[in-house]
């Protein structure tokens, strides 16, 4: 349950509609909107002053010699005034070449106002990116890069306001949700919308 101290600015529409009432093919779409919490306890973010003029900011990049060397847990924290503008491989979450990965996860994070992507999963198998919110990211959001990635879970992630990016590839221009270059990998219940481009882009 929500509740507001003061009135919401602008109108948000909840109903159902309803098409074919009444014949065989009657069927109805839910209209709701999509609610993400932005804020959590933790906080992992670039300079609120310095980090926005700059495009430039903070950044997590796991990587390891091999299959199972490493462990990355990213559980339930806030990030914002992330990633960095015109320099590949910098994302706010970035799993780098470890290949197998069953005990590592990106779950339940608010990840936004990033400049350079939300998650890039790169050499990466059995990750699981689940629950998290995106917003006002730039660029592809959830971005599986090089096509050798597999068996990876990306699911129940809420994203919005994707928007165009000039500074990284030429198809971020026209950003999708969730890039996929593998169809490899499971990809549901993930919601997505408001994007300057794409939902969902299989790019095989």
């Amino acid at each position: 349950m929500i509740t507001f101290t003061e009135p919401l600015v602008h109108k948000h529409y909840s109903g159902r509609q309803t098409f074919g009432a009444g014949t065989a093919n009657e069927d109805f779409i839910d209209m709701r909107a999509e609610v993400g919490l932005l804020t959590r306890n933790v906080q992992f973010r670039g300079d609120p002053e310095w980090s926005p003029d700059n495009q430039y900011g903070a950044v997590i990049i796991c990587h390891s010699p091999g299959d199972e060397s490493t462990t990355c847990r990213i559980d339930s924290i806030e990030l914002y005034h992330v990633g960095q503008a015109f320099i590949l491989g910098s994302y706010p979450i970035h799993f780098h070449m470890i290949g197998t990965v069953h005990s590592s996860y990106v779950r339940n994070n608010a990840i936004h106002h990033s400049f350079n992507r939300a998650v890039t999963i790169h050499g990466v198998h059995y990750l699981r990116v689940q629950n998290n919110v995106a917003y006002h990211t730039m660029g592809h959001t959830i971005f599986i890069e090089d096509a050798v990635e597999t068996k990876n879970l990306i699911e129940n992630n809420l994203i919005l306001d994707v928007r165009r990016s000039w500074s990284l590839l030429n198809t971020d221009q026209t950003p999708a949700s969730i890039w996929i270059t593998n169809p490899d990998n499971i990809i549901r219940g993930n919601h997505a919308g408001g994007s300057d481009r794409y939902s969902y882009w299989y790019d095989l």
